[in-house]
């Protein structure tokens, strides 16, 4: 049983990516996924706010929001997954949850993200 743990932990580390910026909930991120159409395969951009982190380094997942059509779209995507190409920070936003779970019942300018709190200097 012991070996079996072992060998599982190495397959984790050999397939774990650490290519991507650091992002938090209320972020708003750009991720580009690959989409297997028949015998082609495209990638396909997904921009939108992070609504959550879930899991931890191997399971890690990730919730993108954004409003398709005046429809707000929620998509999962597995961090580690060799579908996704590679991930940009658009903007970062302060929240002050790690899930922000809220946003579903807003719309228009109150859904809004605020920016990054600024340190003033005097």
């Amino acid at each position: 049983m012991l070996k079996y743990q072992e060998v599982v932990k190495e397959l984790h580390k050999a397939n774990l990516r650490e290519d991507f910026p650091k992002f938090k909930a209320g972020d708003t991120i750009n991720v580009h996924f690959k989409i297997v159409e028949g015998n082609k395969e495209r990638v396909q951009q997904y921009q939108g706010v992070v609504i959550q982190r879930k899991g931890h380094k191997f399971t890690e997942m990730v919730t993108v929001r954004k409003i398709s059509n005046g429809i707000g779209v929620e998509k999962v995507f597995p961090l580690n997954s060799p579908i996704i190409e590679k991930i940009i920070l658009v903007k970062e936003g302060f929240v002050r949850r790690a899930r922000i779970y809220y946003l579903r019942k807003l719309q228009g300018k109150a859904a809004r993200i605020r920016g990054t709190k600024s340190s003033k200097t005097d």
